[in-house]
């Protein structure tokens, strides 16, 4: 069957990582889509090595693997927007497409012709989609930016890391560049919800989504929190604001994560515990009671998991039906059977690898499942075949086209 959005094609302008994800996750989908790079050098997170995939024979290649976890699915062509003719191609591109995504600062396309307003004169249906760092409009609309400064500025890292007066304590940002993600995330969303309102009125719109925005999205409950009280959350390390017991243990061999989500999972806690006199207590009966005594019942907590060992630990609970888990590395995450079992690590035929491990798409579809065929490409590696069957550009066409540096 053929992908859910299998009759939509989409023109890939972005860079790095926001809005290359929003077009991947477009492309696992079934969407065609068509990344338009930089000639001779692509997309930056081309040069974010290393590490860089290897070959059959071990040895590095040139792609690396930063660019390799965004772009699956796609074709690449290169063109040179200062170029006019190479602007007059992606304008014929955009014209052939329901769906453009860009990353570039706010009016840099305006110059080139390439703006919303330009390209949806030709094309009303366009859904045109802007990816930035605090949006198309504001105080800050004319500042760069990059994950790390939003989850800076939005406070994501005011709420990540150990508490205040603990070692190593200070604001942390997440291990991974979870806003751009979470933005590329949301453009998906919205570029899906503008195609359903194209599909009732004919009509296509500019959507607006910034990293910033994402962010204060993002802090949810601790957003919450604030707006609540008035009182800034702050760091409290791997336990949780409102929820107890619900953190990291250590245990007689390593740790565990304990996550009792309700009072019915804790009593089953204290149950394989051997310590029901816990839920019982008046003071450890229900889950606020429990935040508001947490200085006590931690101590306690943590007496107990480091009598056993972490192995131990997670059988007897998962047993009983409790939340809990190991704390994998990610060489451990990969081979937890569950991975294959839900498709989660894929190969795929590479030009340069010969075959490539990817990771898989964790959106699951009954009727229209997901079907990864093709890795990220090399760097223009589309050109012939978008310029000929899309364009209509012929051998000679293209060959001046490269003469004279437009793409």
């Amino acid at each position: 069957m053929a992908g859910p959005l299998s009759h939509i094609r989409v023109l890939d302008l972005s860079r790095v990582l926001a809005g290359p994800w929003a077009g991947q996750n477009l492309a696992d989908l079934g969407a065609e889509v068509i990344k338009v790079e930089r000639p001779r050098t692509g997309d930056d997170s081309r040069a974010y090595g290393p590490p860089w995939i290897a070959d059959e024979a071990g040895q590095s290649t040139s792609e690396a693997a930063y660019f390799m976890a965004a772009n699956r699915g796609k074709k690449s062509i290169t063109v040179n927007l200062t170029h006019p003719a190479g602007q007059r191609l992606v304008r014929d591109l955009a014209a052939h497409c329901d769906v453009l995504i860009e990353n570039y600062k706010v009016g840099d396309l305006d110059r080139y012709g390439l703006g919303y307003e330009a390209l949806a004169a030709a094309n009303p249906g366009l859904i045109y989609c802007s990816v930035t760092g605090f949006g198309q409009t504001g105080p800050h609309r004319d500042k760069p930016g990059y994950d790390f400064m939003a989850q800076g500025m939005a406070g994501l890292m005011s709420v990540t890391g150990h508490p205040t007066g603990t070692p190593g304590a200070g604001p942390m940002r997440v291990g991974v560049p979870v806003i751009d993600i979470f933005t590329g995330m949301y453009a998906t969303i919205a570029i899906n919800a503008a195609l359903a309102q194209r599909a009732l009125t004919g009509k296509g719109q500019h959507v607006d989504v910034a990293l910033f925005d994402s962010c204060l999205a993002l802090l949810a409950n601790q957003g919450m929190t604030y707006l609540a009280t008035g009182q800034s959350p702050e760091r409290i390390g791997n336990t949780h604001p409102t929820i107890v017991p619900y953190q990291v243990f250590s245990t007689a061999d390593g740790a565990v994560i304990l996550a009792c989500g309700n009072d019915n999972l804790f009593r089953k806690f204290c149950e394989v515990a051997a310590r029901p006199d816990l839920a019982a207590d008046e003071r450890f009966a229900k889950n606020a009671l429990r935040v508001q005594h947490r200085s006590v019942l931690v101590p306690m907590l943590e007496a107990i998991f480091a009598e056993r060992t972490t192995a131990d630990w997670v059988r007897a609970l998962e047993e009983a039906g409790v939340a809990c888990g190991p704390i994998n590395t990610v060489a451990q995450a990969f081979a937890d059977p569950q991975v294959a079992a839900r498709g989660m690590r894929i190969e795929l035929p590479h030009p340069l690898a010969g075959t490539v491990s990817l990771m898989g798409s964790p959106m699951k579809f009954s009727a229209t499942p997901i079907e990864h065929t093709k890795a990220p490409p090399l760097l223009g590696q589309h050109a012939d075949e978008v310029l000929e069957q899309l364009l209509g550009l012929d051998a000679s066409a293209r060959a001046q086209l490269r003469a004279d540096g437009a793409i």
